[in-house]
């Protein structure tokens, strides 16, 4: 922003345009289509870069929406093993006539073991993800809207 400063108030909008469209960020492209529509009235510039800043806020929370299901799913899927292999082993104890074997309870407990760990870390694993991912876009949001204010600040400066 610093250097869209220096060449805005200089007059070298062109330039100013082709700095920012050197580099493929949210940030970037918002600016750029200030500058783009440097010239007509103020409140058509906010509102350009506003829209720009809704599609680039898309683009960034789109795939969001799945990582939070895998991270509640996983869970209960787990758990639905976990069942699965309780159900196995009670099913065998039925059948069974006499003394029930370790081995024939072990089975379906270790089933029930196994899911119940996989589906808490693969759902422990999303939600992290999915958190840290929630908060750098929440910190986007606000350099976008920061960077926003200073551009207009900048414009009205002229």
């Amino acid at each position: 922003m610093d250097n869209v400063k220096v060449l805005v108030q200089s007059g070298q909008v062109e330039k100013a345009q082709m700095l920012c469209q050197g580099e493929n960020s949210p940030v970037t492209n918002m600016i750029a289509k200030g500058l783009s529509r440097i010239g007509s009235p103020l409140k058509n510039i906010e509102v350009a870069i506003e829209n720009v800043g809704k599609l680039e806020l898309y683009k960034l929370e789109k795939n969001l929406n799945i990582l939070a299901t895998v991270s509640g799913a996983a869970p209960m899927i787990g758990f639905l093993g976990t069942v699965a292999g309780m159900i196995r082993a009670f099913i065998g104890v039925a059948q069974e006539e006499g003394m029930v074997s370790p081995k024939l309870l072990s089975t379906g407990i270790y089933e029930a073991m196994i899911t119940t760990a996989s589906g808490l870390v693969v759902g422990i694993i999303a939600y992290l993800g999915y958190n840290y991912l929630v908060s750098q876009v929440s910190k986007l949001v606000h350099k976008m809207e920061y960077t926003t204010i200073e551009f207009i600040d900048l414009l009205q400066e002229k």
